[in-house]
């Protein structure tokens, strides 16, 4: 049916032109043109999402680009927030060590940890400051909350910091007001220290901070806080009490430490 009509407007036409496109050809031809405009109509609709699927593949391409260039600078700015919160941190680290009550008017060094010990003998860590700073063999090392070690081998720009719960490692603590001691010894990583020498009766509580006891001859000056009861058992019949204590610095944790330029008097 529809060839037909085809061929009939065809004819149509082409008498129309002949007799130069007037009267009843030319309503006819009209009337074709107004049948076929929805066909037109429909071609064009058909075709239009075949054009916008071309439109939108290079759309599509365009935000994946600005997608990924976002995407980076995010990622820019949320590693800038994080590197200004780590120098911030570092920052409150550094002013936490400015006024350490407990080292009063003794000189320090300001060191930063470069490095850990990787043995399971020896606790240990490197610190950025030497001869060249100051720095000397037995000299204590502190953090903001107390007590760190001692140094045990210097460079001119390096520094060996042996750790207090280092086996090798002893400090003698201050028990009581009463002027108790006992002297804490290192038992290696994540252990408690034993306290020896404890007299029976002393009377300690688990959480109560000891301090250095600062006695002739100690390498330490009197006061630095070292740790705190961990426990307390009292063996029948023993002659001392049997006490341990953990560091009261977090020792895994150590970013920077200052350096006692003191020597045993």
């Amino acid at each position: 049916m529809l060839l037909w009509l085809v061929l009939s407007a065809l004819t149509l036409v082409t008498i129309d032109t002949r007799a130069g496109g007037s009267g009843v050809i030319g309503q006819i031809r009209a009337k074709a043109h107004d049948a076929f405009a929805p066909v037109q109509d429909a071609t064009h609709s058909a075709l239009r999402p075949v054009g916008n699927f071309f439109t939108g593949v290079v759309h599509y391409g365009e935000l994946k680009s600005e997608n990924a260039r976002l995407r980076d600078e995010l990622a820019k700015v949320r590693g800038q927030q994080l590197q200004a919160a780590d120098a911030q941190r570092e920052l409150q680290l550094l002013l936490d060590q400015q006024h350490l009550d407990f080292v009063g008017n003794i000189p320090t060094v300001a060191a930063q940890v470069v490095d850990t010990s990787s043995s399971n003998f020896e606790l240990s860590v490197q610190v950025n400051r030497g001869t060249s700073s100051g720095v000397a063999a037995g000299m204590p090392v502190v953090a903001a909350a107390g007590l760190v070690g001692r140094v045990v081998e210097v460079s001119a720009k390096r520094a060996t910091v042996l750790l207090l719960t280092d086996p090798t490692f002893s400090v003698g603590v201050r028990l009581t007001a009463n002027g108790d001691t006992g002297v804490a010894n290192g038992r290696g990583r994540d252990n408690p220290m034993t306290i020896d020498l404890v007299p029976p009766n002393t009377r300690l509580n688990h959480g109560d901070v000891l301090l250095t006891s600062g006695l002739q001859l100690e390498r330490f000056p009197k006061g630095i806080p070292v740790g705190r009861v961990d426990a307390v058992k009292q063996q029948p019949g023993a002659l001392q009490e049997d006490v341990t204590m953990n560091p009261i610095v977090d020792l895994s944790r150590l970013e920077f430490v200052q350096v006692l330029q003191w020597s045993p008097q």
